[in-house]
């Protein structure tokens, strides 16, 4: 004797499956999602600590072929001791770097520069002291 099976029965998932499956990704997501923003905010910080150190090598750089500090970053572009300006990777634009003026009797518009982020980074440290 044989069984008949209707065509609803045999065809795709169930409701359970599919709920199981789901339930499967949610948890991997929930094992990922955090180590995947973690290694953004790492990446991002490494990126500012390079950008932060080319550009003191540029300021560096200046001073020694010209004898003054620059006048601001726009001139280490025109100068070429930049390509361009570095686009702070922390707040995703470039005209927030913080210009450090030089001290008391040394000629020139800026003798460091920081990052212009109001946030801390990973380890607690302000962005705008580094």
């Amino acid at each position: 004797m044989r069984i008949a099976r209707s065509k609803s029965s045999s065809a795709g998932f169930t409701l359970i499956e599919l709920l199981v499956v789901m339930a499967i990704i949610a948890t991997l997501l929930s094992i990922v999602a955090p180590r995947y923003f973690g290694h953004l905010d790492h990446t991002r910080e490494v990126t500012l600590k390079q950008s932060l150190s080319v550009m003191r090598d540029a300021i560096d750089k200046f001073r020694a072929d010209t004898g003054v500090y620059p006048k601001d970053l726009e001139e280490l572009v025109s100068r070429r001791y930049l390509r361009a300006l570095p686009l702070d990777p922390i707040t995703e634009r470039t005209n927030t770097w913080q210009i450090v003026p030089p001290r008391e009797g040394e000629e020139g518009g800026m003798r460091d520069v920081h990052s212009g982020a109001p946030s801390n980074a990973r380890d607690g440290t302000a962005y705008a002291d580094w």
